[in-house]
């Protein structure tokens, strides 16, 4: 938290709103002069929403990338599907991009049974409930400290076919396109632009081994 408080004050030093560099920049901007703590805008929650950014980003996708690497060494024909759909798609003279995830459907899916697999965030975030909620026959007061645990859902043999093996098919149809899944919750429930970062990045590094 040090280190993200002391970027934080240098870029209030050297803030110009007319040259917006990033996202602290963009906070700044929003503030203005006057800290509003109701509305979310002030330094402390610049700091706190920082850090969130950079360990959000950088800790799951080096993670996703780690155990991708070790499974398409033990998996080497699936490591070599791969390629060859990277190959045909992306070539080797430019770089992956979002758009070519729609046209490879093997290897999102073998990205999205990494991140189940390796179950990289088990616990997930804690979360808070904003309101007095009934799951089943449980009631979960307002203010409940909330902490998932996603291997249940991720492993539940009930929603996968082989829920203890690396299996690609998990999210691809009869005709090989890839199929999203109810029980895919590897940072918990609603979209998550870590599921794109992960992805341009596992294929912008594979071809390189």
């Amino acid at each position: 938290m040090d280190f993200v408080d002391m970027k934080v004050q240098e870029h209030k030093r050297n803030f110009d709103p007319s040259s917006l560099r990033d996202y602290i920049d963009c906070f700044l901007a929003e503030m203005g002069e006057k800290e509003d703590k109701e509305s979310g805008f002030d330094m402390e929650n610049l700091s706190v929403c920082t850090l969130d950014l950079l360990t959000a980003g950088t800790v799951t996708t080096t993670t996703t990338l780690h155990w991708g690497l070790l499974y398409m060494i033990y998996y080497p024909h699936i490591q070599e599907k791969v390629h060859a759909e990277i190959s045909a798609v992306i070539g080797s003279s430019r770089d992956p991009s979002i758009t070519d995830r729609e046209n490879m459907p093997y290897t999102n899916a073998v990205i999205h049974e990494i991140q189940r697999m390796a179950n990289i965030i088990p616990l997930n975030v804690v979360r808070v409930a904003s309101k007095d909620t009934m799951v089943g026959n449980y009631t979960i007061p307002k203010g409940t400290i909330i902490m998932a645990t996603l291997d249940s859902v991720l492993n539940d043999e009930s929603m996968w076919e082989t829920p203890h093996t690396f299996n690609p098919q998990h999210f691809l149809d009869q005709d090989g396109k890839f199929r999203k899944r109810e029980a895919f919750l590897p940072f918990s429930a609603g979209e998550s632009t870590e599921k794109k970062t992960s992805n341009e990045t596992f294929v912008s590094v594979l071809p390189h081994f």
